[in-house]
């Protein structure tokens, strides 16, 4: 393959969408038909049957895409959920489910010191915690648990410990304080049980 053809490859694997014969002669200086020179020999390269990823051509330009066969285990990836992006606020939160689980947004709230309503939300909406049932306490608030996605996302096998709390580097305060927030609340848990 020409330097050309590895150069419209590369173009046409980091773009998010399809890219048309112009732009790709735009951003190499290379003449119209070389690129589509280019674009023939990476369609001979990635086709059905011979490659993981096909060339296609796509709403006015070419793209690169996952073959058939390779679609199906493509998609497990795409649909994972991320742990990247993940807020402060996000974080704190899945961190107080994980130790304490399954916990109320109210108990969640009153260990973060503010409202937890949009960091439960987004983690359900990744996946990464579900409803675990309802409590037993005024209002019966909806209690929340991890998820096995949660456990893909962050390395830990069914039924693996999280790493304790002693395995941070927390300053002294820090840890003495963070302790005693957890067994407050895991007081008062066994207090309604």
């Amino acid at each position: 393959m020409s330097e050309l053809t590895h150069t419209v490859e590369a173009l046409l694997f980091v773009a998010s969408e399809p890219l048309t014969p112009k732009e790709l002669v735009e951003l190499t200086d290379a003449a119209p038909e070389r690129i589509e020179r280019a674009l023939g020999a990476l369609a001979d390269r990635h086709c059905e049957g011979r490659s993981g990823v096909v060339l296609e051509r796509v709403a006015g330009g070419y793209g690169l895409r996952a073959a058939r066969e390779t679609a199906e285990v493509c998609s497990r990836l795409v649909n994972r959920p991320s742990a990247k992006g993940l807020s402060q606020a996000a974080l704190e939160t899945l961190a107080i489910v994980a130790y304490l689980q399954p916990v109320s947004r109210p108990e969640i709230a009153r260990i973060r010191g503010v409202g937890a309503d949009s960091a439960v939300g987004g983690l359900i909406e990744r996946g990464l915690i579900a409803e675990a049932g309802r409590a037993d306490t005024p209002g019966t608030p909806v209690v929340y648990r991890t998820t096995t996605a949660f456990l893909r996302v962050f390395g830990l096998g069914e039924g693996e410990d999280l790493p304790a709390l002693s395995d941070f580097e927390l300053t002294e305060a820090d840890h003495q304080a963070l302790r005693a927030r957890l067994h407050l609340v895991a007081d008062q848990r066994a207090g309604q049980a």
